[in-house]
């Protein structure tokens, strides 16, 4: 193989990587919801509506898998960023996918916990240290 088939070689292996990432992520979040919709979800959700917490726990089970999703796409995006085409052009665009992602992610987080993502949790880290 001559040095330009290797280029061109990895140059697919690493389209292929990100493409399979991307479907990983897409995959993640409709088998989630389907799982958590059909099984545990949104029948659950409805047949016990007045009791408490029943949203709450609805949305923990659907928000857990969409961080995870998301968090694919941000390494997907990388991998096709950082390793095929490094310009000014292709980096901007990543560093606002990220940042887009970023709000998301800390959107999501907010709606399942209650809290800022740097905020401690309730019960950790309250305790004095005398």
């Amino acid at each position: 193989m001559a040095g330009h088939e290797i280029v061109e070689f990895i140059r697919v292996v690493i389209e292929c990587t990100a493409m399979g990432i991307e479907i990983l992520a897409v995959m993640v979040i409709v088998t989630a919801i389907i799982v958590v919709t059909c099984s545990r979800g949104t029948v659950r959700y409805v047949l016990q509506i007045g009791r408490p917490g029943a949203y709450e726990a609805y949305k923990h089970q659907l928000g857990k898998p969409l961080l995870l999703g998301l968090d694919l796409l941000v390494a997907s995006d990388l991998v096709k960023t950082v390793a095929l085409e490094l310009t000014m052009n292709n980096v901007l665009t990543l560093g606002l996918l990220v940042l887009i992602r970023t709000f998301l992610s800390w959107s999501l987080v907010v709606e399942i916990e209650g809290r800022w993502p740097w905020e401690a949790k309730e019960g950790k880290g309250s305790e004095s240290l005398t």
